[in-house]
């Protein structure tokens, strides 16, 4: 069994433990259901039962409509069933970020071939609901300081137990960025962490181009794998 079912998994699975949110903030877990970690056992058995090098991929937090249903980073429960091969029971609504993700893996590789070499996670891996909508760990002070120590001992963990690469990569250029570069810096995770344009804000803003965008984004993944 690999680490990332071995120790990261139940890691996973028991963060919220770890972590008390501000009392109008709401903690998205979704992997209190066991339908979740069901999928989500299925999913790590599939790609990432093995001690293959890979490089890390961080989004923000789990949003209600993609890891907040399946627990599997940028993958709504449609892309999880048809292009990850897991059927599931969860609602098939798509979200925009999963569609981007799909679209830019298929584009130049299979789901399994892109997932040999990368992880796609996210800086907390919970998330959060305010007022019905997500938010991120960012947006409030308190919710901040409440989740760096779960932010930390998830990248611990992932030095200490998975086999990660030295440079990672960053989904967004903007305060997620900053303040996960900020926390390597004290913690010597990685020698260097590569911006990358955020799925949403590409299919928001920059539609027309997205497969131009895919491709630069692409080519700074296998450039920052060969530099290794």
């Amino acid at each position: 069994m690999s680490a990332w079912m071995k120790d990261w998994l139940p890691f996973i699975y028991s963060c919220s433990k770890r972590l008390n949110p501000p009392s109008t903030i709401q903690l998205l877990d979704p992997y209190a259901r066991q339908d979740v970690r069901a999928v989500c056992d299925q999913f790590y058995n599939k790609y990432y039962n093995d001690k293959k090098e890979r490089s890390v991929i961080l989004g923000i937090n789990p949003g209600r409509l993609g890891a907040g249903i399946t627990g599997i980073s940028f993958t709504d429960p449609e892309k999880l069933e048809n292009y990850c091969g897991i059927p599931n029971s969860f609602d098939k609504k798509e979200e925009l970020s999963s569609r981007f993700i799909y679209a830019w893996i298929t584009r130049t590789n299979s789901v399994r071939e892109f997932y040999k070499q990368f992880i796609i996670l996210s800086v907390c891996p919970l998330g959060f609901v305010a007022q019905g909508k997500n938010i991120n760990y960012y947006d409030d002070r308190e919710l901040t300081q409440k989740s760096e120590g779960l932010i930390v001992e998830q990248q611990d963990l992932l030095q200490a137990k998975c086999s990660v690469r030295k440079t990672a990569f960053m989904l967004g250029k903007g305060k997620n960025f900053k303040y996960f570069q900020r926390l390597n810096e004290k913690h010597k995770w990685y020698q260097q962490i590569v911006p990358l344009l955020h799925p949403r804000y590409v299919m928001q803003y920059k539609y027309k181009t997205r497969f131009t965008h895919m491709d630069e984004m692409m080519d700074q993944l296998y450039k920052g794998v060969e530099n290794e």
